[in-house]
């Protein structure tokens, strides 16, 4: 089965974690995926910052995603390392995946992570690398 945007929504809004999260896809296809979510109160540190553990999240759903359209919707991440950049806050999290190589059972994709503010200017916080594996049934 082809990973096509339709399919791409759908394994989205089944995945508890990223409704919890308010993960929305908003861009999909050609070797790339664009999650974003909203920054709420409930997803900062200690300090106002937004929790690394969603920037986490977000690289590793969109490298997911990434490769998806190389590999096919049943994919899982073999690993991912993530280099935090900056304190992340603002209004929006942005996490843009690229495929960088694919072959026919596992991809690598790199992914930038920018918060965006109220102004809608963009910057970037952290940039991540993973590796995604085809689930072959």
């Amino acid at each position: 089965m082809e990973l096509t945007p339709d399919v791409a929504e759908k394994v989205l809004a089944e995945q508890p974690f990223s409704v919890l999260l308010g993960a929305r896809l908003t861009a999909f296809g050609d070797g790339g995926a664009t999650l974003e979510l909203d920054i709420r109160p409930e997803l900062l540190q200690q300090n106002g910052f937004l929790h690394g553990g969603v920037l986490g999240y977000a690289a590793d759903n969109a490298i997911t995603f990434a490769a998806g359209t190389a590999l096919g919707p049943e994919v899982l991440t073999g690993g991912f390392t993530i280099s935090y950049l900056r304190p992340a806050r603002g209004v929006r999290l942005r996490a843009e995946a690229k495929v960088a190589h694919a072959g026919s059972r596992q991809a690598t994709c790199t992914c930038e992570l920018s918060t965006v503010d109220e102004a809608g200017s963009a910057r970037v916080c952290a940039i991540a690398q993973g590796t995604v594996l085809a689930v072959r049934r």
